[in-house]
């Protein structure tokens, strides 16, 4: 099986910083980490991937080599400590070492890849659990219609840089040794401009913004990423452009927290309805249900509403919601309701543990402590 792209296991792009992909690591760590997935099998994969991944990417000499030839040059890199593919060790050091022997590659102009884009998108909850299609306009580079990517003003070409001789090398002797570097004169390009575009300004490139349209799957979460192959900044030298990654930021609900498929609210309850029972008119994402409260709930108590939570990008089943019940004290009193509270105070003190069983418990550990703490 394929490995998978470095990038896309830490979900950063390919010009993150390094503080980017560490936090990103930490991050999936965390998740993935085998102790908080006790039971889920594909955990510890998920783990050891990332953990791969980050071994690679945090080292600067590792990942300029996995930038330039992927996986298979780390394979190359690796295999010198102790039997190597010389087809691997060939792509990487043939155009260095092949020149003291007179067999170095001819190399021809470099074209490079565009540069990845990022996006934040900021969704309302009800959006992400459904799915939505959004509009969004992206700062870009695109290729310069006018002189269609070459630079050079309409009704002229590049020429053949008469440095490189159109190879976009150079080679510097140094000693015994035979180097290629990229030419300075035309930058790798094999060409020159003698004269620009007036719209590119011999960039073969032009600042604009493109709106584009961005389907949100159901169930996405704060954190995950759409890619949006091709719709990065364009390349250079008829390199491929980079890709677009939007990233999902979901708003904060006045009502609900997420926590993966289940969402959690708090439901205050009046002191009445809490000692008597009674039922509540509970909200949830597909309308309202009904809550039953038992005699004697106490605040703090956790009731499971299973099947009404959401769905995610990753499991089609339905969470939970949780409703924490928080028994609401009375403010505002009159006089006549101050005098009613007092007379059922008193009742309850007269009936001791009967009504109160917790703070009766409470009263006597209280006790027990001054107890052993006296002299």
């Amino acid at each position: 099986m394929a490995k998978r792209d470095y990038y896309d296991v830490l979900g950063v792009s390919r010009t993150a910083s390094a503080d980017e992909i560490k936090k990103s690591y930490r991050r999936l760590a965390m998740k993935h980490h085998p102790d908080r997935n006790k039971g889920d099998g594909s955990a510890g994969g998920k783990f050891k991937e990332a953990k791969e991944a980050y071994e690679v990417l945090k080292d600067p000499d590792k990942r300029a080599t996995y930038d330039r030839f992927g996986h298979d040059g780390l394979s190359a890199r690796a295999g010198g400590a102790g039997g190597f593919s010389a087809e691997g060790f060939g792509d990487i050091f043939g155009d260095v070492f092949g020149d003291i022997f007179g067999g170095g590659r001819q190399r021809g102009s470099q074209v490079f890849r565009g540069a990845d884009l990022g996006y934040e998108l900021r969704l309302d909850l009800e959006k992400a659990v459904s799915g939505d299609s959004v509009t969004i306009d992206v700062p870009t580079q695109v290729t310069c219609e006018t002189c269609s990517g070459s630079g050079a003003k309409k009704g002229t070409e590049p020429v053949k840089c008469t440095t490189c001789g159109g190879a976009g090398q150079v080679r510097m002797q140094q000693g015994f040794f035979s180097i290629q570097q990229t030419c300075p004169a035309c930058k790798g390009a094999g060409t020159v401009i003698g004269d620009p575009c007036g719209d590119c300004h011999g960039r073969g490139r032009v600042h604009k913004t493109k709106t584009l349209s961005v389907k949100v799957p159901a169930g996405v979460d704060d954190g995950d990423r759409i890619r949006l192959s091709g719709e990065g900044e364009a390349g250079r030298n008829g390199g491929p452009p980079g890709d677009l990654y939007v990233e999902i930021r979901v708003n904060p609900h006045k009502l609900f927290k997420r926590d993966g498929p289940d969402l959690a609210c708090e439901v205050p309850v009046s002191i009445a309805k809490a000692a008597l029972g009674g039922e509540i008119d509970l909200p949830t994402l597909d309308g309202h249900v009904t809550l039953k409260v038992p005699p004697g709930t106490q605040s703090g108590k956790v009731f499971r509403l299973r099947g009404k939570g959401v769905t995610t990008v990753r499991d089609a089943r339905q969470g939970d919601l949780f409703a924490k019940v928080a028994v609401e004290t009375p403010v505002n009193l009159t006089a006549e309701q101050r005098e009613l509270l007092q007379r059922f105070e008193d009742s309850v003190q007269a009936g001791g543990e009967k009504h109160s069983p917790r703070a009766g418990g409470w009263l006597e550990t209280v006790k027990r402590f001054f107890d052993r703490i006296s002299p």
